[in-house]
């Protein structure tokens, strides 16, 4: 027996131009940095007002993966969206974000309306419509009351390219089997690795950085139907308040070519604690960017080592 359709909506005024908070909705390439609960967010395709999304996120203790069919309309500034297929225990779910001009800025209403797959699911499915909505509606009006000047200067994305000879699926397979990472990675001293279905992987992993600090940290990750492995940190150390990140394979000639790409949202309150008081914005980013590079040369020249390796010992 199939729960109550049930119908809620969410508000929160917002200090920022109705158009720019639309675009903020409109783009969920963005959510990840945007959005807590969201680890991933891509358009799969497009036909006129019509988009076909994927979404990956948090959910309650755990991560749910879904497609949605969204109408986009500009002018009115609203997005209607659908499940395409809901994952247990949601039957159904389907809402509507509408923005609306203010004198001040902003009026963000988030609708939904849903049904749980049996009864006993409802608490829980309100519980967690109910915490999603409120954390998203809350980063959204962080996110966009930064400022755009400031939230880009916190803002930094970078990669790092590493070219190996051999086969490319056994590059990928060195970065997607992280429950070997303890035993294969120097920097990294402890690995707690689990699948959780739908592509979805939970790593937690203590390292150390050059420095001699450690650090603990937790990501969601998620393989790609592209190959690729996009992740997401939900632990992080003090300097980030978002990292997300991709690893990416490109075959070229008898190898491949393995990139981590990372971007990160630098916390401009803990420079100082972190960094000390003379430190500047510049140098947080420039520390971030050193560790993070770091460990990720770090793994991809261990894996160009053990893939070559491997060539050496197939043609002897």
């Amino acid at each position: 027996m199939q729960g109550q359709l049930t119908e809620v909506e969410h508000t929160i005024d917002v200090s920022a131009d109705a158009d720019e908070v639309y675009a903020t909705l409109a783009d969920v390439s963005q959510w990840p940095r945007t959005f807590p609960p969201t680890i991933h967010a891509e358009q799969v395709e497009v036909d006129d007002s019509l988009e076909r999304i994927r979404i990956w996120a948090r959910a309650g203790d755990g991560v749910k993966a879904w497609a949605s069919i969204r109408d986009l309309d500009p002018a009115g500034r609203r997005i209607e969206f659908r499940q395409e297929r809901s994952q247990s225990p949601v039957a159904s779910m389907a809402g509507t974000w509408i923005v609306e001009p203010t004198a001040e800025g902003s009026t963000v209403r988030l609708l939904h309306a849903y049904a749980a797959e049996q009864p006993s699911d409802q608490a829980w499915l309100d519980r967690v419509v109910d915490e999603n909505s409120r954390a998203e509606l809350a980063s959204l009006k962080e996110s966009l009351e930064a400022g755009a000047e400031a939230q880009g200067l916190a803002t930094v994305s970078f990669e790092d390219t590493v070219e190996m000879d051999g086969d490319p699926s056994e590059a990928f397979a060195f970065i997607d089997r992280a429950e070997r990472w303890q035993e294969r990675l120097p920097h990294v001293t402890r690995v707690r690795f689990a699948e959780l279905g739908h592509g979805v992987q939970d790593l937690e992993m203590d390292t150390r950085s050059p420095d001699g600090s450690a650090h603990t940290t937790r990501s969601y990750r998620v393989v790609l139907d592209s190959g690729d492995i996009v992740y997401k940190q939900v632990t992080l150390p003090a300097l980030m308040a978002v990292h997300t990140g991709r690893w990416s394979f490109r075959a070229q000639g008898d190898g491949v070519a393995v990139t981590s790409q990372h971007t990160v949202v630098v916390r401009q309150d803990q420079i100082a604690s972190v960094l000390g008081p003379d430190a500047t914005l510049a140098d947080a980013t420039a520390a971030v960017r050193k560790a993070l590079s770091a460990n990720s040369l770090a793994t991809l020249g261990l894996a160009k080592q053990s893939l070559e390796q491997a060539q050496v010992a197939e043609a002897s």
